[in-house]
């Protein structure tokens, strides 16, 4: 390792490994070196080493420069080189303070859970509430809705927004709610306005599951999800608030994670 890093607070690394993709941050200080995101495939462990060593080498930078590794997520078992596992919950609350202080709520949809985090004026968490043990309110869920209707996920959000009057999906249930897709069509009601509902039932999911934590501004949405533009305008139609949305919202709970390894390096000096 270069003189240099040493000199600036040392390389680490923050790597989030999700049920559907890992991401990893490089940190050098307070300055992100490099980011990278993957799909996760069968192996948790695999994904976690070669997401971080591909935003290594965007980085210019192997293994051996990284002084301290925090893993979280779904697989932050599975990163064997980490030197410290934390909750995706803390990690989150981390990368969004760093990036938007003015954050007191954090909505998180990602591939396999959805979570709502309340914080403090200093970015702590006061309180949340996470789903992980049904698709309903997650990613997959907006997966399934899109094979039905024939979509690819990433035009979901735009096609939302064309709709005219988005249709009442009232299962929150995946396999009940594919069921009710079947029927909306047959109706003939439009793609549009399916996919607003999809979108309409998934927002009011997170909304009541979020209800103990209180939305309060200003909320900050991450998580792949977070790139879907009509769950976005949905999500903020539920709860009556503005919802702001990171450069890169994906990659927000590899930050916290690599945000906490630095703090973490910078005690064992």
């Amino acid at each position: 390792m270069s003189d240099d890093n040493r000199q600036n607070g040392g390389v680490v690394a923050g790597v989030d490994v999700g049920a559907a993709t890992a991401k990893a941050v490089i940190l050098n200080n307070d300055s992100v070196l490099a980011s990278s995101v993957i799909p996760t495939g069968f192996s948790a462990a695999g994904a976690g080493e070669a997401v971080t060593k591909e935003a290594l080498q965007k980085a210019g930078l192997t293994m051996d420069d990284l002084e301290y590794i925090v893993s979280t997520g779904y697989g932050r078992r599975a990163v064997s080189f980490a030197n410290k596992v934390l909750t995706e919950i803390i990690c989150h609350a981390a990368g969004v303070s760093w990036l938007m202080a003015e954050a007191r709520t954090i909505i998180d949809i990602g591939g396999q859970d959805s979570k709502v985090i309340g914080l403090d004026d200093h970015g702590n968490v006061t309180n949340f509430v996470m789903n992980d043990k049904c698709a309903a309110g997650t990613g997959r869920f907006l997966e399934v809705m899109a094979g039905v209707l024939g979509v690819k996920i990433s035009e979901m959000g735009p096609v939302s927004l064309r709709g005219e009057e988005a249709c009442q999906i009232s299962s929150t249930c995946t396999v009940f709610a594919e069921s009710e897709m079947v029927s909306l069509r047959a109706e003939g009601r439009s793609r549009e306005d399916i996919i607003a509902g999809i979108h309409k039932a998934l927002a009011r999911r997170v909304a009541i599951m979020g209800a103990p934590v209180s939305f309060k501004e200003e909320v900050v949405f991450t998580g792949g999800v977070a790139k879907n533009v009509g769950i976005k305008k949905a999500l903020e139609d539920e709860i009556g608030l503005d919802i702001l949305i990171p450069e890169e919202p994906q990659i927000v709970g590899a930050l916290g994670a690599a945000l906490l390894a630095k703090g973490e390096l910078n005690k064992l000096r």
